[in-house]
């Protein structure tokens, strides 16, 4: 994350008030870790601020019975937050970026994206399997999963196993499978365990050509309304079947993305490769009567890449769906939205 110091320098301007930057948050332990990790990021860039954590619980957070692909909220995780946001309860909010939906409500962007941690899965296996993979546990093993994009490619490539619902924290996950025989192994994004601090429950990391990762996962986005410029200078899915995979190697951003059916009977894969050229370090943009050049896409403000990278990688993502669309994704997904409303 980076800034101009045009906020800490308007705050400690007047040194009788220092200025308070209210933080939005989930009230999970994760979230909090997550929140507090972005908050010291900013107060080493501005000592000059003062950070308030609020945190608050989300929809996603109170319904804990049902599973998060038959709730039929698209914001399940953002929804209060956003609110907050735009009641000037809070100046900008910390999401897990996968938990954003693929549209933001108008007058909202993502000011910043920090660095991204590993996006990959993660099996955590009950102590009794300890040491087993996917592949080696017992038939029929009752495998948990929160998310439809996780449970439809796990079933295709092992369908000796069985995959079933688990909501709740990571904290209450990982207790359901220790202390109840139901789960023989639970999966989670290898970055949550590893900011909770408890990277030796890994048993194993699940790659691309087991199980791609949702899109954003693994880093954190800060949410922001666009228009509040000083705010906007502090910069820094799993409920439908669809996956990517990215690399860039070369000058060259190499997308790969898939939709599968729920039980991954069926399912459609495509890689497509785009030219982008991102300077080592780019000069910020500065403008005397506000950052209107400054490019903003798919509701991200990123003020410190080049506006031909930023097109060429989201035309990459369009012509990748696509391209998919095109070869009958669509179909693919309308089933398996039908099935899952029907169970």
């Amino acid at each position: 994350m980076s800034g101009n110091g045009d906020a800490a320098t308007k705050a400690e301007d007047d040194s009788s008030v220092m200025r308070v930057i209210r933080v939005g948050t989930r009230k999970s332990q994760l979230a909090r870790i997550q929140t507090d990790t972005v908050v010291a990021m900013l107060k080493a860039l501005y000592p000059g601020l003062q950070f308030e954590i609020v945190a608050m619980s989300t929809t996603g957070d109170k319904i804990l019975d049902t599973a998060l692909s038959k709730i039929g909220e698209k914001s399940l995780f953002t929804k209060e937050l956003e609110h907050a946001l735009e009641r000037n309860e809070v100046d900008l909010v910390v999401h897990s970026l996968k938990d954003l939906p693929t549209v933001l409500p108008p007058g909202f962007t993502i000011g910043a994206i920090c660095k991204r941690e590993s996006p990959y899965d993660a099996v955590v296996f009950h102590p009794k399997f300890v040491g087993k993979t996917l592949e080696t546990l017992p038939e029929k093993s009752v495998v948990g999963t929160s998310s439809l994009r996780r449970a439809a490619q796990l079933q295709r490539k092992f369908p000796h196993l069985e995959f079933k619902n688990i909501r709740g924290n990571l904290n209450t996950r990982l207790r359901k499978l220790d202390e109840q025989q139901e789960f023989s192994a639970i999966i989670l994004a290898v970055a949550g365990l590893q900011r909770l601090g408890w990277q030796n429950r890994v048993g194993q990391i699940l790659h691309p050509e087991e199980c791609m990762y949702a899109v954003g996962q693994g880093a954190l986005g800060v949410e922001v309304r666009a228009k509040d410029q000083d705010i906007l200078n502090l910069e820094g899915g799993c409920s439908v079947p669809v996956a990517v995979h990215t690399v860039m190697k070369d000058g060259q951003l190499y997308l790969t993305g898939g939709v599968w059916s729920l039980d991954g009977s069926d399912s459609m894969q495509e890689t497509m490769q785009a030219t982008i050229h991102v300077p080592v370090q780019v000069p910020r943009l500065q403008h005397e009567d506000g950052p209107e050049d400054d490019p903003q896409l798919v509701g991200i403000t990123a003020r410190n890449i080049p506006r031909g990278a930023q097109l060429a990688a989201e035309n990459l993502g369009i012509s990748l769906a696509n391209l998919l669309l095109s070869k009958g994704a669509k179909n693919i997904l309308d089933v398996a939205r039908q099935l899952n409303d029907v169970h």
